[in-house]
């Protein structure tokens, strides 16, 4: 092991960091998960030693054993002035960790909104996705960080980008109930109506999770609330599943059609009397007409 070096980038101590250079420390030294002590002066956010080290012959693009570069570990820290340091000594802006992650990737996860505007004049393209087929505006919906969001449409994120289970930015906001980014999305033209392979709408998502804001908005815009996803399930369905009872009596309120069958003859009450905890949803049901007869 080598954590003199280590310790002394730790301890933020360029002057040591210095001496054990001059000493003939391995400044390419890995640990046991390969990485680097550049990986730790970007984890830190040290702009001062990770020039130092660069300066001393450390490899800017080194991978760990998740293959990410120091540039990822800054950008995951949001230290702007890191980032800066490692974009001028040539760090490779389109790396991938195993997650085909690249650091837009993590600054738009992490809310490193500075970063991400040091990254993107550098990019050939802003949609690049990941293992999962996410683009660094599905990770920004997901977080819920409208600045972000701002920022990658301005710079030409496609909205309507959709990962491998045809899911859109749209659909991540929805169902972590981050509704001023659903009224970002929608205001730049996101569908409303989109749906993913298993057919979930927006309102689906929010339904499911009991996103009541997110669910009255979508209402307030006309989506139809009894649309059926893959399964014949409506909104109502998936909330009764749930046990989302504040979302049903919104529902319900609205109108939705409280005996609507899925594709297995189940109605939104079959679904109620079969989840942990749906009693709610029950009595919602029953007190708004649904048929306690309804066969399957």
């Amino acid at each position: 092991v080598n954590p003199s070096l280590v310790q002394a980038i730790f301890n933020g101590d360029p002057d040591e960091v210095r001496a054990l250079i001059f000493k003939k420390e391995d400044v390419n030294f890995q640990d046991n998960e390969k990485r680097t002590p550049l990986h730790a002066a970007a984890y830190l956010g040290d702009a001062e030693i990770i020039e130092l080290l660069i300066l001393s012959g450390a490899r800017v693009n080194a991978k760990d054993s998740k293959w990410l570069t120091p540039l990822h570990r800054a950008v995951a820290s949001c230290s702007e002035e890191a980032v800066q340091i490692l974009l001028k000594h040539s760090a490779d802006v389109n790396a991938r960790d195993k997650n085909w992650q690249t650091p837009l990737h993590i600054a738009a996860a992490n809310k490193a909104v500075k970063c991400a505007e040091s990254l993107v004049p550098l990019l050939s393209n802003v949609n690049v996705s990941d293992r999962a087929g996410r683009t660094a505006l599905h990770h920004a919906a997901f977080s819920g960080h409208g600045e972000m969001v701002k920022l990658l449409l301005s710079r030409g994120a496609n909205i309507n980008a959709f990962d491998k289970k045809d899911r859109r930015a749209i659909h991540w906001a929805a169902y972590m109930g981050h509704i001023e980014v659903v009224k970002l999305l929608v205001s730049h033209g996101a569908e409303v109506t989109c749906k993913d392979k298993k057919s979930y709408t927006p309102l689906h998502a929010a339904a499911s999770s009991g996103m009541i804001s997110v669910v009255k908005y979508l209402l307030d815009l006309g989506v139809d609330m009894n649309e059926p996803n893959a399964y014949g399930n409506t909104p109502l369905h998936v909330a009764c599943y749930n046990g989302q009872d504040v979302v049903v009596n919104e529902l319900i309120d609205c109108g939705a059609n409280v005996n609507q069958k899925n594709e297995k003859g189940f109605t939104p009450l079959h679904f109620a009397a079969a989840s942990t905890h749906g009693a709610l949803c029950l009595e919602l049901l029953v007190s708004n007409g649904a048929d306690v007869n309804m066969k399957v």
